[in-house]
C-alpha cells in the first residue's frame, strides 16, 4: 500500500508567534519551527498501517528550506521518503491555495492512501482534508480515531459530538486522524541516523505542474486585513474576605454575566 502523509511544519506554541508588518503573514523566522503535533499522530498511524499491511510511506510537506527539519522527524520516526514542495512562489498561499498545490503534488507522487492530521496549530481550519479529497475526486474520511483497511476497503471511526460514526470508503482516499487514534513513536537513535541516508526529492511549481496564478498572497482568497498586538493582560481583582467573601465573589461573577 503506498501510504502519503501530509505534515507541517509550524512554530513551537511555547513561544511567541508573530505576523510579519509587511504582508502580514506568519513569521516563522520568529519563533522555532517543529512538526505539528497532530502530523505525529498521522504519521504514526500511517507506520501502523505499513506494518499490517506492507508498502511504504512517503511524507509529503509544503514550506520553505526549514521545514526540511520536519521531514528528518517524520523519516526518524520510520517513514521511507520524502518529498518536500518548496518554492517561493508558494509564499503566503491560504488554505485554498495550499490545498491546490499539495493535490498537484500527490497526483505526481501517487497513492492509495492519504493520511493527515485533522488541523495545524498555527492555522487551525481544519478543512485541507476535506479540500485535498475534493481536489483529487477521492473520499474523505476525516477526524478518525481509528482506521482499519481490508483489501480495498476503508473503514474509520469519525469522532462525533455524539460519540463516532462508522464511516466506509474505497481506496484511493483521505483520511485525517485526531489526537485520540495512537500514541506516536519516539525515534530511536537507529531511526535519527537512518533518516539522514532516506531520500528526499524536492518539487518547485514546474516540477508539480503547479499554475502560479493559482498559490501564493496575491492569489489567495482569503487574507488578513489588519492586526495588532494583544493588549497587556490587566491586573485581577482581589476579593478581601471580611466574612462576606462568597457575597463579593457571587456579586463579581453576576457583574460578569458569568452566574
Amino acid at each position: 500500500m503506498n501510504i502519503v502523509v501530509c505534515v507541517k511544519q509550524v512554530p513551537d506554541t511555547a513561544t511567541e508567534r508573530k505576523l510579519r508588518s509587511d504582508d502580514k503573514t506568519l513569521d516563522r523566522d520568529a519563533a522555532d519551527g517543529v512538526i505539528n503535533e497532530l502530523c505525529e499522530y498521522a504519521v504514526e498511524e500511517a507506520l501502523r498501517l505499513k506494518e499490517a499491511h506492507g508498502g511504504e510511506v512517503t511524507v509529503l510537506t509544503m514550506g520553505p528550506d526549514k521545514a526540511g527539519d520536519t521531514i528528518r522527524k517524520a523519516l526518524a520516526m520510520g517513514a521511507d521518503k520524502a518529498v518536500h514542495l518548496v518554492d517561493d512562489a508558494l509564499h503566503g498561499s491560504d488554505a485554498l491555495a495550499t490545498s491546490y498545490a499539495m493535490a498537484q503534488a500527490l497526483k505526481k507522487v501517487g497513492f492509495d492512501l492519504v493520511v493527515l492530521g485533522s488541523e495545524s496549530t498555527d492555522a487551525r481550519t481544519g478543512v485541507l482534508a476535506a479540500m485535498l479529497a475534493e481536489r483529487l475526486g477521492v473520499p474523505q474520511l476525516t477526524f478518525a480515531n481509528k482506521v482499519e483497511v481490508a483489501g480495498d476497503a476503508i473503514t474509520v471511526q469519525r469522532v462525533t459530538d455524539y460519540g463516532y460514526d462508522r464511516v466506509e470508503a474505497s481506496l484511493p482516499a483521505v483520511v485525517s486522524v485526531v489526537e485520540k487514534i495512537n500514541e506516536p513513536r519516539y525515534p530511536s537513535f537507529k531511526g535519527i541516523m537512518a533518516a539522514k541516508k532516506k531520500p528526499v526529492q524536492k518539487f518547485g511549481l514546474a516540477d508539480a505542474e503547479i499554475d502560479a496564478s493559482q498559490v501564493g498572497l496575491a492569489n489567495s482568497w482569503s487574507e488578513v486585513a489588519d492586526f495588532e498586538a494583544a493588549p497587556p493582560r490587566a491586573a485581577g481583582t482581589v476579593v478581601k474576605d471580611e466574612g462576606d467573601g462568597g457575597v463579593k465573589v457571587a456579586d463579581f461573577l453576576a457583574s460578569k454575566k458569568f452566574v
